[in-house]
This record gives C-alpha cells, structure tokens and sequence, in this order.
C-alpha cells in the first residue's frame, strides 16, 4: 500500500473513534506496505489515559509481530504524537512516523518539542503533513458539535 492509502486508513480509523465520542485520532503500523495493525482513541471508553491510537497500534503490532522491536515497521497516524506516544515510538523501535496534522498543544515531533532530535537510543524518520486537511476537519468537526451539545445540555 502507498503512503496515501495507509493514512486513509488512519483517517478510517479516526472516524471510527468519532462515532464512538472519542476524539478522531486514528493509527496503522505496516511492515512492508501491509497494515499489520490499527487503532483508534479508546480514552473516553476505556477510562483509561494511556489509551490513545499509536500505543493500542504499538501493542497490537507487537501481539501480530510475535515481539516488541518495530524496527521494520512503520507508524501512520492522524495527529502528531505526544509525549507519552513519541516515547513509545522511540522504544518499540518504529523506523518511520508519518503523521497527518501537527499539534500545536502536545505534539512531540516538532510542534511543542522533538523527541527525536534528542539524544535517546532510536531515531525514527519522521513527517509531517500528509492529509493534513482531512485530519484537522475531522478533529474541528468533532469538537464543535461537541461544543454544541455541552450548550444544549446546559439550556435544557
């Protein structure tokens, strides 16, 4: 599969968690251009906070995979990864990241800070921008009827 085709289904997997109330981020790991694994945002459902898309990705490429080195894999995912997940990323030894839209409050591969250029262990390849547009509609679509429905429930 192409870079566009794999972060479509990032994009499929964000809507998904859209549907669910989640905030629309969505990931793939692939290994030689086939999706190996894929994920969406489970916090709101799981009540859990490390339950975003690149780390329940990362656990379920590991199971697929047989073991925790990503080395020859590769991340897709619709938002730029956070601290939490730039960590991840860097110990399961994922060798590319290609996100979708940047993240001006959180984003660790460039935006707020970059994980990678630090001096840690692995260096993923990294960039930045592919389906931008699609990815930051499905997150400003998200949070403004969430908004509209935080106004309706206090008029009610």
């Amino acid at each position: 599969m192409s870079d566009l085709a794999l972060m479509r289904a990032a994009l499929e997997e964000a809507a998904a968690a859209a549907a669910l109330g989640e905030v629309p981020v969505g990931a793939v790991i692939a290994k030689d251009g086939e999706i190996v694994a894929r994920a969406h945002n489970l916090r709101e459902s799981g009540r859990n906070a490390t339950y975003h898309a690149e780390l329940l990705a990362i656990d379920a490429a590991c199971k697929a995979l047989g073991g925790w080195r990503l080395w020859q894999c590769e991340l897709f995912v619709t938002l730029e990864p956070c601290p939490m997940c730039a960590g991840a990323i860097i110990n399961s030894r994922l060798r590319r990241v290609v996100y979708a839209a940047p993240d001006p409050k959180a984003g660790c591969c460039g935006s707020v800070a970059d994980l990678f250029a630090l001096g840690f262990n692995h260096r993923p390849a990294v960039e930045g921008g592919l389906l931008a547009g699609e990815a930051q509609a499905l997150l400003r679509d998200f949070f403004t009827q969430l908004r509209a429905g935080r106004g309706r429930e206090g008029n009610a």
